[in-house]
């Protein structure tokens, strides 16, 4: 457990660009990080969790949410050197795993969707996923290694290694299985080619061009 704490400090100095170096790094991230706090009071609960302990991991899984705004279930499984950033509203779920090195952002919700009927309840992370502030990911789903999840988004399905998703109704715009989006300049061209017709069509009817059309 010491050495994942370990980690788990070493990635806030190394990836959190707000950190100085030094020795008043050193003292920022053990003093003032919550979402440092919120990792070594959710590694003492897990492994209280695993020895069979009862209640008190549920305790320090309050006590830690009261004192960093991060909600980490004791039973979550969290991987080696994870980066929990600003960290205010993040909730993950009992049977949530999170891979190594992975970064979440503020407000960011590991959850289930009410709609499972087994023990996995909860996304699956793989190493060195990103997930941006506000973004939901829910349901037993398989996050790919490398994957982005954008800020706000909502991901219901699975998503592919190395694939970066965004939006309300979370797509894939990178990587495998991406959807084909137009570029701001196909789209401009188009209105441009829309606006070509319109005026060929008010010639051919003679149209006055300041005239409203109804359509």
């Amino acid at each position: 457990m010491f050495k994942l704490v370990a980690e788990d400090f070493k990635a806030v100095m190394e990836r959190d660009p707000s950190i100085p170096r030094g020795l008043r790094g050193f003292l920022e991230v053990a003093l003032c990080a919550p979402g440092f706090h919120a990792l070594l009071g959710h590694r003492l609960a897990h492994a209280l969790h695993r020895l069979g302990v009862p209640v008190i991991p549920r305790l320090l899984s309050l006590l830690f949410r009261w004192w960093t705004g991060i909600e980490i279930h004791p039973g979550a499984r969290i991987g080696r050197g994870i980066l929990i950033d600003h960290g205010s509203g993040v909730v993950i779920g009992e049977s949530a795993v999170v891979g190594d090195r992975c970064v979440i952002f503020q407000g960011v919700t590991l959850g289930a969707t009410g709609n499972e009927t087994r023990w996995q309840r909860h996304p699956i992370l793989e190493d060195h996923v990103v997930v941006g502030s506000g973004a939901k990911v829910l349901g037993p789903i398989r996050i790919g290694r490398g994957a982005r999840i954008g800020a706000n988004a909502v991901v219901l399905s699975p998503v592919p290694a190395g694939a970066t998703v965004v939006g309300p109704k979370a797509q894939v715009v990178k990587g495998p299985g991406a959807t084909p989006r137009r570029s701001p300049e196909e789209l401009l061209r188009r209105i441009e080619m829309l606006e070509m017709e319109m005026e060929e069509l008010r010639a051919e009817l003679n149209l006055n061009p300041n005239r409203e059309v109804a359509i």
